[in-house]
Parts: structure tokens; sequence; C-alpha cells
């Protein structure tokens, strides 16, 4: 089947309602078109920061976008959460020039996630449409790799694809790398009393002891759609400046991205205030998906003990709860998390690097890496596990 495929520089470029013809089927809120459209549009993700849009989109002979790809081309490796800065000194150091480089993911989100989507196939035309959408993920992944050699650059990298996609990748002859992350997973819950009551005994007293403290003198709420405004998008983004300083010394995200997520994605975010005597002073914020709730950007103006865990784990798990979603994916990082009910889970990514010599070396640090990673998570979850045995 015969393919043809664009590159566009801004998302804007094929439009709304082509991009979510093919992203919004998949439930993910970070691959939707005003997710990413933020990103580009509040000047968070651009040329300028280092995030040049080069998305793919795929048409079908017949006419029409069937397939599109986020896609960037990058000037560091900010923003990522898939470190490969070791891997670019390497080569730079040895003469040569690993940016730009092709970055297929969501800017600032490590979050597990389709990055080849393709339009749903036509009931009437089940099987032939069917094989028509794995020729299409075919042709995106093939179109990126074009790419690197068209554009002249180092490598191609795709960050956190579903499984599924990420052994497509390696049977395309792509490097694999598997990393871990912490994941709340809802066991048919009816409240948080129940989640707590399949923890050891010691667990249940500390995060009661842990919300206890976290909630005195607190008002602390859980917003959703029309009850964001912008007075709370103006309270958390002081939280998310403050904290984001003293994490990293400099936040990819302007105050425009928050007030455009709030115009086009408000019933897809949960937004966690916490008020003292009316005033807020600390906040976090999470996206709705079909099955899962995603932790985001957190603040405070104020070292209240566990209001952290508060406002980012044990909420989270509460909404999650109420809502019936299968999980709660709190970020990157964070062995804590583990004693909170969030056990390591993999995730993955790809990576294809042009040059011979360099693609070796890391293939062969990755081949030694994923079995270690396998290895952690699983003694992890033996040893860590907060969850009664046998409960």
């Amino acid at each position: 089947m015969s393919f043809t495929l664009q590159v566009h520089d801004s998302i804007a470029d094929i439009g709304r309602d082509a991009w979510d013809a093919c992203a919004a089927p998949t439930g993910d809120p970070f691959v939707s078109y005003d997710f990413l459209h933020a990103c580009e549009a509040s000047g968070s993700a651009t040329p300028r920061e280092g995030w040049g849009p080069r998305h793919l989109s795929l048409r079908h002979p017949e006419g029409g976008v069937i397939g599109v790809m986020p896609l960037y081309l990058k000037g560091h490796s900010q923003g990522e959460y898939v470190f490969d800065h070791s891997w670019a000194d390497a080569f730079q150091r040895a003469g040569g020039r690993y940016y730009p480089k092709l970055l297929g993911a969501v800017p600032f989100t490590p979050a597990t996630g389709p990055r080849f989507l393709i339009k749903p196939r036509r009931v009437e035309k089940a099987e032939p449409f069917e094989r028509g959408q794995e020729a299409a993920r075919e042709a995106l992944m093939q179109g990126a790799l074009t790419l690197v050699e068209r554009l002249g650059v180092s490598s191609l990298h795709v960050n956190f694809p579903t499984e599924t996609e990420w052994r497509a990748m390696g049977e395309a002859g792509m490097l694999l790398r598997q990393d871990m992350q912490f994941i709340w997973r809802n066991d048919g819950y009816a409240t948080f009393d129940d989640f707590l009551a399949a923890l050891s005994s010691n667990r249940r007293k500390t995060i009661r002891r842990e919300r206890r403290e976290a909630n005195a003198g607190l008002d602390i709420r859980v917003l959703t759609g029309a009850e964001i405004t912008e007075a709370h998008w103006d309270a958390f983004f002081e939280f998310y400046m403050d904290t984001g300083s003293r994490k990293w010394g400099r936040p990819y995200l302007t105050r425009a991205y928050f007030s455009m997520i709030g115009q086009t994605m408000a019933d897809r975010i949960a937004l966690v205030m916490a008020f003292r005597d009316g005033a807020p002073i600390a906040g976090a914020l999470n996206f709705i998906g079909r099955d899962a709730l995603y932790g985001r950007q957190w603040g405070t103006l104020d070292e209240v003990p566990f209001l952290h865990f508060e406002l980012c784990y044990y909420r989270a798990i509460e909404f999650a709860i109420e809502r019936g979603l299968s999980r709660v994916e709190a970020g990157a990082q964070g062995e804590h998390k583990i004693a909170r009910g969030y056990l390591p889970s993999p995730v993955y990514s790809a990576h294809f690097i042009a040059h011979e010599g360099l693609r070796g070396a890391v293939g062969h640090y990755l081949d030694q890496e994923r079995p270690g990673v396998a290895a952690e998570i699983e003694a992890m979850t033996e040893e860590l596990s907060p969850y009664r045995i046998g409960g």
C-alpha cells in the first residue's frame, strides 16, 4: 500500500480535526491536539527553547490524514526524562555532533502512551483496514528514520512508547531501553479505606498519620472543569515557578501554557489545591485519561509536613477510585512512592543512532542495562512492597 508522508513545523499546520481523528481514540490526554498545541503556542516547546516541531502526517492514497506522529528536532536533552547525556558527551568528545537529534515524544511529559497515532479502522472494512493500520505504523516509523538521514542529524529517540510499539521498533532494528516508574494500580477498591486495608498494618498507620498532619489547618480541594479559574492558575504557576527554580533552575512551562490547557482541557484536568485561611499555598496538577490519572507538576510556598504526599499521591488515589480509573501514574523517579502504594513498573524508549561506532557502544550498554533494570524492579517489588503478603 502506498502512503504519502509530510513533515510539519507546527501542529497547527496539521489541524485539530485531522490530528484528533488519529489521537483522540487513544484516550491519552498528552497526545491530544490541545495539549501539544498548548506546548507550542504558549512558547514552552518552540525552536527557540530547543524544541523544533517536525511532526509527521500520513495520508492514504484515497485522501485524508490517517496517521500522525509527534516529532521534534531537539537542540539538547532537557525535558525528556530519558537520559542520554552521557551518549552525547562521549560522541562529542570523539569529535561527533550529537545535537540536533530527532525526538518522538510529548514535551516535558514522562508518561507512557502511543507515539504512532493511527486513525481507527472502519468496521465495514475491518480486516483490510486493520492490515492498513499496521502498514501505517510502519510507514510513520520508517518516515522518522528516513528524516534522520535527510536532516543529517545524529539519531532518533522515541520516549515512553507503549510496550507494543517498543517491541515493533526493536524488530525494526532500533536499540531498546528499559527504565522504571512507580505506578499505583486499582485492585477494584471502592474507597480509600479499601486500599489501606490491602496494606500492612504499619503502612496503614503511617499513611493515616501523614494524612492527618498534612490536612491539619488546611482546606484541600480537587478542582475540575469550570471550577478551575485563572486565579487558580495564577497561584499554581507561582507554586510551579518556586519549586522548579529550587529543583532544576529553569522551569520549562510558561504562564500562558496553563491558561491554554485551562481553556481547552479543563474537563481532563484534576487540580488539587491546598488553602490556608482561604489563601492558596500549594497545588498538584493531574491529567485525566480514559483509564488513568497522570500526575504532573506540583509546588508549594509553605513547607507543610507530608503535604506533597497528600496532594500528589493520596488525593490522586482517592480521585482514581472515585472515577473508577485503573491506575495513577505519578511521574518520573521517586522510590519513596513505593511506601505509598506505587509499585515499580517498566517504561520504555527506543533509539536509532546513525553513527555505527556510537550505535554499537550504546547497544552493548543497553543489552547490559535492560536485565539489570528488570531485576531491580523484581527485587524492589519483593522487598519493599507495602502490601500485605497474600492480600
